[in-house]
């Protein structure tokens, strides 16, 4: 075999390669965006359709006919381009112009491409441009070799909806045509103050954001939350998102400048939902009588990280027949966590190891005394196990002083705005 053989076959082996490693994480990547509607791509035509561009591109049309096509499963990039009559040595030259900008393991099928030939012949193709996304596109000069990022250019614009909880954060949301990426995001916002796995009927969210369009109309995803006020069982929660960079603070406060952030997470899981609440009279699933739960289980696939809720020492990282892996944290002098039933212990997380809050020490199982997939929760407080969800905690440091003034005047019309729906 020759040389220019072996080049061409290595190169089409580890180019299929890539792709088709990735292709199980792109099928689910596409249900996620195609299920939340963020950041979703525009659906290409049939394979082979023509159509005009517009200018968007910048290649003349009197000169050269674009035609559309889409990624096909497993399709690799390389073999795209030797499609098209692309030499192997331009397209590993391509791959090298392109590596700050173009990685052909994120060649996803479903995405379009666009080949430019020549105008008088359908044979000859001059330029190949990458639909990468909404927002961006890459164009291959397959003539003077060269490889182009151009981002379209993008409106923020700001959006304000209100809902009462009837079933989900999710399903209120998405019945007022709102991405998920909001919930998401106002669960971050608030995962010191409010646990949101115990969302019950009834509460009730005003939320002010930003969205992000590409030519006036096409959504391409949701932006920063600006303002928000969660009421859950009664009580409402502000949040008002303030930055001041001369002064280094970037984060959310309440109407009174106090941070949201506290010492604890309200939950040591990002998505999951409590199965059991903490008891001292609970009928044990396994052992068949009755006992004290104290801890706060939450339900979630197996393998979903587990978060410690503090920063702290690990003083304990092993296993048990009852407990199964679980690791145990001292934070202080006077709180101390565990984590049970993991289905393994995250790496470099034993005894003696600092870890940071929300750092991942564990992954959720069903080790020791357990019937499915969860997290028990415990938290000591003094040296007595006490529920973590009745514990009130000190904020973070309030907004100094001389900055009160500027967080009243960026504030008050936010929290007006959010009193206005309130009232609806």
């Amino acid at each position: 075999m020759t040389s220019s053989k072996k080049f061409k076959k290595r190169l089409t082996r580890s180019l299929k390669a890539g792709a088709l490693g990735v292709l199980a994480v792109t099928l689910l990547y596409f249900m996620v965006r195609a299920c939340s509607g963020e950041g979703a791509l525009l659906l290409p035509g049939d394979s082979g359709e023509v159509v005009d561009p517009g200018s968007m591109y910048g290649i003349s049309l009197a000169d050269y006919a674009p035609t559309r096509y889409i990624v096909k499963e497993g399709q690799a990039f390389g073999s795209v381009m030797d499609e098209i009559g692309v030499p192997y040595s331009t397209i590993s030259d391509l791959l090298n112009r392109s590596k700050d900008v173009f990685n052909p393991r994120r060649w996803r099928a479903g995405d379009a491409y666009w080949v430019f030939r020549s105008a008088d012949s359908a044979a000859a193709a001059h330029y190949f441009i990458y639909e990468s996304s909404q927002t961006e596109y890459l164009v291959f000069g397959l003539d003077s070799l060269y490889v182009q990022r151009v981002e379209r250019p993008t409106k923020v614009v700001q959006r304000a909806v209100a809902g009462t909880i009837e079933g989900s954060l999710y399903e209120t949301l998405s019945n007022q045509n709102v991405s998920p990426a909001v919930a998401v995001r106002l669960s971050e916002v608030y995962a010191w103050t409010i646990d949101f796995f115990r969302i019950q009927k009834g509460d009730r969210f005003e939320v002010i954001f930003e969205e992000r369009f590409v030519d006036d109309t096409s959504f391409v995803g949701t932006g920063r939350i600006l303002g928000a006020r969660f009421v859950h069982n009664g009580k409402p929660y502000y949040a008002f998102r303030y930055e001041d960079e001369a002064n280094g603070i970037r984060d959310f406060y309440s109407e009174e400048g106090e941070g949201l952030k506290r010492m604890f997470l309200k939950a040591p899981l990002e998505f999951a939902r409590i199965t059991s609440r903490y008891s001292k009279n609970r009928f044990h699933p396994v052992q068949k009588r009755w006992k004290a739960h104290l801890g706060t289980d939450y339900a979630a696939p197996t393998g979903t990280p587990i978060l410690a809720t503090a920063g702290g020492t690990v003083i304990a990282a092993t296993y048990t027949s009852a407990n199964g892996n679980y690791v145990k944290v001292k934070h202080n002098g006077t709180y101390t966590t565990q984590y049970l039933h993991m289905s393994r212990i995250g790496k470099g997380i034993r005894n003696g190891v600092h870890v940071e809050q929300g750092q991942v020490i564990g992954y959720v199982g069903s080790t020791g005394l357990a019937t499915g997939p969860h997290v028990c929760y415990r938290f000591w407080k003094n040296g007595k196990q006490v529920d973590p969800l009745r514990e009130p905690m000190q904020r973070t440091e309030p907004l100094p002083a001389k900055l009160w003034a500027s967080f009243e005047a960026h504030m008050a019309p936010l929290k007006a705005q959010i009193d206005s729906l309130a009232a609806l």
